[in-house]
């Protein structure tokens, strides 16, 4: 067993990559803060980061019925590991643009705070193993 193998590393790996996209797309709204029509977006968090590290996860879905709906985006396509969805801020201006810098930079504040926490838990985690793997005596 190794230590990608231990399911809190990998959580801890799973939403470090969620935050990092988050990052990417909040940094985005505020680079299209000026653009008109330019509608804010943000990533829905996933409940289970293994998971969503996984290339499917450990069960599959199963079509079992032509009456279900398909399984993944349109004409069978796999779905993204996360998803970016519209998420208008509190004010649109006249010309259509919903980015409201001011509340993309708590969305960014509050990421690098979670992101902080993350890497603090994996630091210390990793420092556990350190001390447990370590020869008595030494």
């Amino acid at each position: 067993m190794g230590v990608a193998d231990i399911s809190l590393l990998s959580q801890i790996k799973g939403r470090l990559t969620w935050l990092d996209a988050r990052q990417s797309v909040v940094a985005q709204n505020v680079a299209n803060s000026d653009t008109p029509g330019y509608v804010a977006r943000d990533l829905r968090a996933p409940t289970d980061f293994a998971a969503a590290l996984r290339d499917g996860g450990g069960l599959r879905m199963v079509q079992t019925s032509a009456a279900h709906m398909p399984i993944g985006g349109p004409n069978g396509a796999p779905l993204a590991r996360f998803i970016s969805e519209k998420a208008p801020d509190s004010e649109t201006t006249l010309d259509g643009n919903s980015v409201v810098v001011e509340e993309q930079m708590l969305k960014m504040a509050e990421s690098r705070g979670d992101y902080d926490a993350a890497i603090g838990l994996y630091t210390k985690s990793m420092a556990m193993i350190t001390l447990a793997a370590k020869v008595p005596g030494r």
